[in-house]
């Protein structure tokens, strides 16, 4: 686990653990960036930030400061899908800079709470045996295959909703204002908040060539990780993306624009979008995102204290939680997001044997180099969103395949009350998907802590489980769901 190995292995063997978790670590800036309707250069901005992020936080974890802060196991760190229910649901809202500086307070917020209570998350295993981790995994998975569906069809409101107003309906509806504004005119006038209801199809949506173009990326994921060996099918998704890519342009689907006129090198600086917003709801929204993220974190590190013969004290564990707080705060300070372990690299590191932690610091220092690279973030920015609909359903599929591999392991035979735990904590998932206005009577304040389905899921699947059976988790369970998530 220390052995320090010659620098060009460690350069290729990092150079490997980038590219495994490389589609992962830019999915999440390109969702949130678009939904908060940034312009190209800020979701450029945005994925620069996170590379740079990624990076920074991994070294903390790998190498560790102190004995108190980092678990010094091979681990690279990326944002966590388990936030980017919450992070929609303020971005819908509050859409532009001002969403995104109170997503950055929130997660802010969240860090420093998670820090805080890094040694207590220990005790909290217990409410969290397999039954309640893989629903929440599994609800994770099909809350965001809604966004792969979507970046395929398109968004269902504004450029590429299904439908549009008619123009002859909307100039009609000009015509009777503009009489009804006339001096001496008895023509009523239009009542306020009066609109048109869209009625004509919109051809930018379900567009017959974004589908081509996310079927030929599908069809590639799959025939590189059916024929693929070792390493190759590791990055079958990023390799469907590059394939996409080169597509997509060649099809004149691209615009290369803000590549041309992005820097080579350039610093990502602090608040870039103005001071963080910090607001207490929001904060204990993430404070739950956080505490689901340690839990799962938990797993990997005890898989990866397995694989590499290292013993995970509780003193380690909780330097090792305490960084996924940490990491959020820096996520926070740079403009992005919370951190967790990829399971993707923990499963590398069984793949490949080697168990050096400096093969992850290694990948961390060149995230932090393509951090610094502009361009790079504005050629990923620049991927049609057909492109990246063909690997999020792979992707975000497999979140959702991870999850029912953990509840393949839960007894649902000999005890029907697992049956109710996952029923009902999946139906409470799939509220804010199924009926997304079920809480326009409730408080605007807390909407952020019940927008998320993830969220829902998480409370109603620890509530039902401590009805049903107590606190029965244990620390093996934990592993066992890591190494799930692994394979």
């Amino acid at each position: 686990m220390d052995e320090m190995l010659p620098p060009t292995k460690l350069l290729t063997l990092g150079i490997q653990h980038v590219l495994v978790m490389y589609a992962g670590a830019i999915a999440v800036p390109l969702i949130i960036g678009r939904v908060l309707k940034f312009s190209p250069e800020d979701v450029a901005f945005l994925i620069s930030a996170d590379l740079l992020a990624c990076g920074i936080v991994t070294l903390i974890q790998s190498l560790g400061v102190t004995k108190w802060v980092g678990i010094r196991l091979p681990v690279m760190m990326g944002v966590t899908f388990a936030s980017v229910g919450p992070m929609i649901s303020i971005a819908i809202a509050h859409p532009g800079h001002e969403g995104a500086r109170m997503i950055f307070g929130a997660i802010i917020g969240a860090g420093i709470i998670a820090a805080l209570i890094a040694p207590l998350v220990s005790k909290m295993l217990k409410f969290f045996p397999p039954v309640v981790t893989g629903t929440i995994i599994l609800v994770i998975g099909v809350t965001l295959m809604r966004i792969g569906i979507q970046w395929i069809f398109g968004v269902p409101v504004g450029p590429t909703a299904p439908q549009l107003v008619n123009p002859d309906h909307a100039a009609w509806l000009k015509s009777v204002g503009d009489l009804a504004g006339a001096a001496g005119s008895n023509v009523p006038a239009v009542p306020g908040g009066l609109s048109l209801s869209a009625s004509v199809p919109n051809p930018a949506y379900a567009a017959p060539l974004n589908i081509f173009v996310s079927a030929v990326v599908l069809v590639a994921v799959m025939v590189i990780a059916r024929y693929g060996k070792g390493f190759v099918a590791n990055i079958a998704v990023l390799l469907g993306i590059v394939i996409g890519g080169v597509l997509a342009a060649l099809l004149g689907m691209m615009s290369f624009g803000s590549v041309g006129s992005a820097a080579w090198f350039d610093v990502v600086l602090p608040f870039h979008f103005g001071a963080p917003i910090f607001d207490p709801f929001m904060i204990a929204t993430f404070v739950l995102v956080m505490i689901v993220v340690m839990i799962e974190s938990t797993g990997m590190f005890l898989a990866l204290g397995d694989m590499t013969g290292s013993k995970i004290t509780p003193e380690r564990l909780a330097a090792g939680l305490r960084t996924d707080g940490i990491g959020s705060i820096i996520g926070g300070l740079f403009n992005t997001f919370p951190y967790t372990s990829f399971s993707q690299n923990v499963g590398l590191v069984g793949v490949t044997g080697i168990r050096s932690r400096y093969v992850c610091v290694t990948g961390g220092l060149i995230l932090i180099v393509l951090g610094l690279l502009p361009k790079m973030g504005a050629l990923v920015a620049a991927l049609p969103t057909a492109v990246l609909g063909g690997a999020g359903l792979v992707m975000f599929g497999m979140v959702a395949a991870t999850g029912i591999r953990i509840l393949s392991r839960v007894d649902f035979v000999g005890n029907r009350h697992n049956l109710f735990t996952v029923a009902v904590a999946m139906g409470f998932g799939m509220i804010p998907l199924v009926a997304p206005d079920f809480h326009q009577w409730m408080p605007v304040s807390i909407r952020p802590l019940i927008d998320s389905g993830i969220l829902l899921a998480t409370i109603s699947a620890v509530a039902l489980n401590a009805f049903f059976h107590g606190a029965s988790g244990t620390a093996d369970d934990l592993r066992e769901a890591a190494e799930s998530a692994e394979a």
